[in-house]
């Protein structure tokens, strides 16, 4: 037998992150779906509910370090904020200042954070 030459063999987290990223898409596009409001508070909630812990459950052994799976997770969140017609035309930072929402990067820092203290 040789060696296996599959991508899950490399012990990368970049296979683990795209399916993570894929399962979030689906579950904010259909918060888009189910509301028909256009409420902010509606929408975000819902957000914070069931993506982000997709997006950050068990991120202190995952922790992407390849910037491309870094970009491809905050991702999410930036297109979740540009869909809100009220904010759609400010740039991301600024959205999520007025959402009270922290980069999903910054979460995951101070999930490893808390799990080294």
């Amino acid at each position: 037998m040789g060696v296996a030459t599959s991508k899950s063999s490399d012990l990368s987290p970049s296979l683990y992150i795209t399916d993570i990223v894929r399962k979030a898409h689906q579950r904010a596009n259909m918060i888009f779906r189910c509301f028909v409001s256009q409420n902010i508070n509606l929408l975000v909630h819902p957000f914070n509910t069931y993506v982000c812990p997709l997006l950050e459950y068990n991120s202190v052994v995952w922790s992407p370090s390849l910037k491309r799976d870094v970009i491809l997770i905050e991702q999410i969140q930036r297109r979740f904020t540009n869909r809100l017609r009220v904010y759609r035309d400010l740039p991301y930072v600024e959205r999520l200042k007025r959402l009270n929402l922290e980069t999903l990067e910054t979460c995951r820092i101070k999930s490893d954070l808390v799990m080294c203290y």
